[in-house]
């Protein structure tokens, strides 16, 4: 599993000609499912962007997580993590996972996420818009199977 977390100011994705999920201050979390992920992905994403330390402390320096800065989460669907663009100029989606095991696996990450607050979520397998302002800009990359 991959992810693409950006610390914003606000964000909001909408699909189907309507908002799907909106935030303040907070996390936007892009994740793309791999074939073969299971329940070691879901918690390596799942901890990994509930605890990263990406927001200020009293002294500017990023050391507060989601919780510690009161942030709000919103989370997307999106497999073009998983393309391969190494032969040639066309991503090849080769190592992303079928859409049925996708879904159940990314509504797997966000029950695991829920656990720790609301997620504010957009439509899967949807054409989706997203509007954000980037904070900092900060913006982490990250990989369950640790290939970056």
């Amino acid at each position: 599993m991959r992810a693409v977390v950006q610390r914003v100011e606000r964000a909001s994705v909408t699909a189907e000609g309507r908002t799907a999920g909106r935030i303040g201050p907070g996390l936007l979390v892009f994740a793309g499912v791999a074939a073969g992920d299971g329940p070691a992905d879901i918690e390596y994403i799942a901890s990994k962007v509930r605890e990263l330390r990406v927001f200020p402390d009293e002294h500017g320096k990023m050391n507060r997580s989601l919780a510690d800065a009161g942030g709000e989460l919103l989370v997307v669907s999106q497999f073009t993590l998983m393309g391969d663009v190494r032969k040639g100029r066309r991503p090849a989606f080769d190592a992303a996972a079928a859409p049925a095991d996708a879904r159940a696996t990314f509504e797997a990450l966000l029950d695991r996420l829920r656990a720790g607050g609301p997620v504010e979520t957009g439509i899967f397998q949807a054409h989706m818009n997203v509007d954000l302002v980037n904070d900092g800009p900060v913006t982490i990359l990250l990989d369950s199977r640790r290939q970056f």
